[in-house]
């Protein structure tokens, strides 16, 4: 498949997945996943002041220390967002999957967010 294409087409989906869950609060933050071939990086988003809250990765270096799997510490990434999410007073996040599957990586930063205490 073209380059181009697949990218544009990614962007479609993102666009309409954004389109659908609305944009986030202070009171209810975006949750964004950006997913790369070795890193995922996931970002609590405020849309109306343009600000991100609270951001973690798997770059950190209490995540990279860890060993494991990328699925496995996509879902440390996702517990520690949470962390991060309760230190600030956020219990609910509207969850982006960024156009990515719901599979996998972002299935895993999905559940260990839920596990950390965030509802979605």
């Amino acid at each position: 498949m073209n380059p181009k294409v697949k990218s544009l087409r990614r962007q479609n989906i993102r666009f309409r997945i954004r389109r659908k869950i609305g944009d986030g609060t202070a009171s209810k933050p975006r949750l964004s996943v950006f997913r790369s071939n070795t890193d995922i990086y996931v970002q609590l988003i405020d849309d109306g002041n343009g600000q991100t809250l609270a951001s973690a990765s798997s770059r950190d270096k209490d995540i990279i220390a860890q060993s494991g799997n990328k699925v496995v510490k996509s879902k440390l990434v996702g517990a520690a967002i949470a962390k991060k999410a309760t230190a600030l007073g956020i219990k609910d996040v509207t969850f982006d999957r960024g156009g990515y599957l719901y599979h996998g990586r972002v299935k895993s930063v999905a559940d260990g967010a839920r596990e950390g205490g965030l509802k979605f």
